[in-house]
């Protein structure tokens, strides 16, 4: 089976950069793909991808040796199901409450005896090879999304979990949790203190601590706190930043614009 040289790099002490694709195109996906990441997530939950999108989208990945991931819309068995058949070499769930959430979670993502994941790789056996179903609960990378108080104070049992392998934090959706603005680049201390908390306990226990941010920056702050695996917005914003960019120096405009929102 292949390998997942997203565990390498972890298990190496190093850094995963993870890029974020949300525009349902599998050229987009393609010219995406060729800019040097380590891996790529397709993002289903919040944008207008749908599955067949995906499908085309994971195939474009594979163009290249970057890891193809997704986020799941949410803690829901078929979908996991179709996805991790369809290639996909990790999945992000979000909104991971509670320990039974994600036990739920990696019971849906994993083979017997670990999970209750039906039998039926498709894409997966062309991606992975015949081998498949023998490595998947080895190589398949499951992590849970923190961004909940809830989430937060049941951080330790989250990570019990056998089979998980580690936590995703979305810094707009926990800073509003906690009655701050969203961001993807919190000042407030609460959010700070619970994000540097979040990556110093996961970390501790040997998985992996990933963020998502708004670019560069942000990405290296957080890579300083502890986190190993960071996301750089997301296909479409960086799209937008660029262009914008582009176009206000054409015009001679001085201020540029970033990316502070998902």
């Amino acid at each position: 089976m292949r390998k997942n040289k997203l565990r390498q790099i972890a298990k190496d002490g190093g850094r995963i950069i993870n890029g974020w694709s949300a525009i349902p195109s599998s050229y987009a996906a393609e010219i995406y793909a060729h800019c040097g990441w380590d891996s790529v997530t397709i993002d289903m939950q919040h944008g207008p991808v749908d599955f067949p999108s995906a499908l085309t989208m994971l195939q474009a990945i594979s163009t290249t040796d970057v890891v193809p991931l997704c986020r799941v819309p949410w803690n829901d068995a078929a979908i996991i199901m179709k996805l991790l058949d369809a290639g996909s070499y990790g999945l992000i769930c979000p909104m991971i409450n509670t320990k039974a959430e994600a036990e739920q979670f990696v019971s849906f993502g994993r083979y017997p005896p670990l999970g209750t994941r039906s039998m039926g790789p498709n894409r997966a056996v062309q991606y992975a090879g015949a081998d498949y179903w023998q490595g998947a609960n080895e190589e398949v990378l499951l992590l849970a999304m923190i961004e909940t108080r809830a989430g937060l104070k049941n951080l330790e049992e989250i990570l019990s979990v056998k089979g998980l392998d580690g936590v995703y934090v979305g810094p707009s959706d926990l800073s509003m949790a906690m009655g701050k603005p969203p961001t993807l680049d919190p000042s407030d201390p609460e959010v700070i203190a619970a994000i540097e908390q979040i990556a110093k306990v996961t970390r501790s226990k040997g998985l992996i601590a990933g963020v998502h941010t708004d670019g560069p920056a942000t990405a290296k702050k957080r890579f300083e706190q502890g986190y190993n695996f960071v996301t750089l917005m997301n296909d479409a914003r960086s799209l937008t930043v660029a262009a914008t960019n582009m176009v206000k120096e054409t015009r001679g405009e001085s201020d540029r614009v970033t990316a502070k929102t998902y």
